[in-house]
């Protein structure tokens, strides 16, 4: 078993919140429609809300930080429509402000009520945001210099960014008391439970298009004996399977084109030569072939077509090793579930991993999307947000902003008294 990176922070328990100005950084960075630029899918807006609606019912003054894409992307633009959702999911306003540390914010912020939120400008607005420095020196930027000295606490929910060093991030710990909010407490406590002491077997099932991304976290899980088993779907399985000589078929090859460099060949020929007996690969792919889904195995009859969902041999196997498990990490789709006739791969692995009653975890926006399309989302034991985040965490990685909030706890706790007399002493009055 691999190292475990452990994180000791402090947690809204212990803080009273009532009257304090607290700013809160949650990831609602979610997907839109490509040509109205609406919000498709609100599952990230709703894992903010235990902690948004903790602290307003305690009678916090609430300013919220949060992104949307990244300047220069298509998908980059106000949150006004995350406002919206917000105010919806909390029964009560979410007020958004068009500015971020200036003039318009702090005139917002001084004027909050107990219990009042907004919404401040889309943080990667600041150039400096996504710069990769360590806390302290994020903490002498504009963003963490204007606004710190309008608050009582920081509270970091945004564990779908914490595998990034950002001023929004970190800064503000080196400033600020600190906590965790309860979506960042839940992802860790869960998250735990895969890499730390799994009920075995443990299966983890990787969908998708991120074949790279997969190759290091796949041969951690095996060497570490994290996973008994891994199970490859979607074009991450096809990529394994072409790296030992599988013919997966010309259109297959031009979609993972990019994907199938010499160099991640190899790897990925390795980590198969090693734990051959541990990973399993699609048996058949589903292709579409003039609208009508066809099955063909990819040793005998290499597939002439894009592979769109995972076929009916490989449906049956993947559910037999899933159907044993006591404990699955499903992390992408195995097929386009988009196209109700290429949903049937994911909605079985959906559906085995379930009726297996084992402890099941789903990660990344498309599987949550997936699942929630599917009406499993209620089913399942727990939908981490997570993407890199998840992955880093797989991987054993430390996580930058958890690091923050760690070190800023060792901090808090070296003048416990201090801080905790800046929290209980009553309603600020503002700087």
């Amino acid at each position: 078993m691999g190292a475990l990176v452990v994180y000791s922070f402090n947690t809204l328990d212990d803080f009273d919140v009532k009257g304090k100005r607290v700013l809160v950084r949650i990831d609602m960075n979610s997907p839109l429609d490509k040509k109205t630029l609406k919000l498709k899918d609100h599952s990230k807006i709703a894992s903010a809300v235990p902690t948004l609606k903790e602290l307003s019912d305690k009678g916090a003054k609430v300013a919220i930080l949060a992104h949307q894409g990244r300047k220069g992307h298509w998908d980059f633009c106000e949150l006004s429509a995350h406002a919206e959702v917000l105010t919806d999911m909390l029964k009560r306003p979410v007020r958004y402000v068009n500015d971020l540390y200036g003039n318009e914010a702090k005139k917002a912020i001084k004027s909050l009520k107990d219990g009042e939120l907004i919404l401040l400008q889309n943080v990667r607005c600041y150039d400096e945001e996504d710069r990769k420095l360590i806390p302290e020196h994020h903490a002498q930027g504009a963003l963490v210099k204007e606004l710190s000295p309008l608050f009582d606490l920081f509270v970091n929910d945004a564990f779908a960014s914490a595998h990034r060093s950002h001023a929004s991030l970190v800064g503000f710990t080196v400033v600020l008391p600190c906590a965790a909010g309860r979506l960042m407490e839940k992802e860790i406590r869960s998250l735990s439970k895969i890499v730390e002491s799994p009920k075995r077997p443990c299966v983890v099932v990787f969908g998708g298009t991120k074949f790279i991304d997969s190759i290091p976290i796949v041969k951690h899980l095996l060497e570490t004996g994290i996973a008994d088993r891994v199970v490859l779907g979607g074009l991450v399985g096809l990529a394994y399977a072409a790296s030992i000589g599988k013919h997966i078929g010309p259109e297959n090859h031009k979609l993972l084109e990019h994907e199938l460099t010499p160099e991640h060949v190899s790897a990925a020929r390795e980590v198969m030569e090693k734990f051959r007996s541990k990973i399993d690969i699609p048996i058949d792919v589903a292709l579409d072939q003039n609208g009508i889904r066809v099955d063909k195995e990819i040793d005998h009859d290499p597939p002439l077509h894009p592979s769109l969902d995972i076929g009916s041999k490989s449906i049956e196997h993947f559910g037999n090793i899933l159907s044993t498990a006591k404990t699955i990490l499903i992390s992408g789709p195995v097929g386009m579930f988009e196209k109700e006739e290429f949903a049937i791969g994911t909605r079985s692995i959906f559906e085995k991993s379930v009726s297996s009653g084992a402890f099941c975890i789903i990660g990344g926006g498309h599987t949550a999307a997936a699942a929630n399309q599917m009406s499993f989302a209620k089913k399942i034991s727990y939908i981490s947000t997570g993407g890199g985040a998840l992955e880093n965490f797989l991987l054993g990685r430390s996580l930058p902003a958890l690091e923050a909030l760690k070190h800023s706890a060792e901090r808090q706790r070296a003048g416990v008294e201090f801080h905790k007399k800046i929290i209980v002493s009553g309603p600020s009055d503002g700087p």
